[in-house]
């Protein structure tokens, strides 16, 4: 699954790696968490990528209440073509969502270490993301999303069984293109790209109000603290939840 990342690159370099026309104005956010909002990037009808914030956590269009959108901050890759949740925006508003790295919890015998994991250059990448928009009853209009989640590769098995969705950016055209009926489920499958780097961060991150470039910086974890056997069983992580150890944000 994926419950927090980070996006620290400078806008230009986002507008770079992206193909927007122009550098967004964001800034670097370091401890991004479901129900915030945050930026994607998608198609506009022009054929044209634009970056737009919105509040991470899907509401679909048939919901009553936006509260179920706490619950659907991630979407299963293996189910998001047929899910009633997810089906929509799947055909219809794929979008990218632009990181530097996220992160994940590994079992360790004293507890749970957070570990930041990227690419090894440190440069930003695409996790496949869905948008909808949600209209209430009194006309309030409400954009959210959600990410993608598939099994984890080889490298990365160890510290969970999930992990987002990246989108190669060979492929960004592709993936954004709702017009294009060609089938994009092959985007879809577990990473094999260029090996991912992993590497333990500091527990502050577990709490949504801290955010700032130290997070993002190795530890040295106890020594004596060795990681559980890969094997060791592990408890049912619900896909539409975030991790039990980080603070969680009020479910609005």
């Amino acid at each position: 699954m994926c419950g927090r990342y980070e996006l620290s690159s400078h806008p230009e370099v986002i507008a770079l790696a992206f193909g927007l026309p122009f550098p967004p104005d964001i800034r670097p956010r370091y401890n991004i968490a479901p129900t915030q909002q945050v930026p994607i990037i998608r198609q506009n009808p022009a054929g044209e990528r634009e970056l737009v914030q919105v509040r991470w956590g899907l509401v679909p269009r048939w919901a009553r209440d936006p509260s179920i959108g706490a619950r659907m901050i991630n979407a299963r890759a293996e189910t998001v073509a047929t899910s009633g949740a997810f089906r929509n925006a799947f055909v219809r508003h794929r979008c990218l969502v632009p990181v530097n790295g996220f992160y994940e919890w590994q079992q360790r015998r004293a507890g749970k270490q957070p570990l930041h994991i990227g690419m090894r250059d440190g440069k930003p990448f695409g996790l496949a993301g869905l948008y909808e928009r949600w209209l209430s009853p009194e006309g309030e209009v409400l954009d959210t999303c959600t990410i993608v989640t598939a099994s984890a590769c080889e490298s990365l098995r160890r510290i969970h069984e999930r992990m987002p969705v990246i989108v190669p950016d060979t492929e960004y055209a592709r993936w954004l293109d709702c017009s294009n009926p060609d089938d994009v489920t092959d985007l879809l499958g577990t990473w094999s790209g260029e090996p991912l780097h992993a590497y333990p961060v500091s527990t502050r991150v577990n709490a949504v109000r801290n955010d700032d470039a130290q997070l993002c910086e190795p530890v040295q974890p106890p020594p004596d603290d060795a990681s559980l056997p890969a094997d060791m069983p592990e408890a049912a992580v619900a896909e539409a939840a975030v991790e039990d150890e980080p603070d969680q944000l009020p479910l609005l």
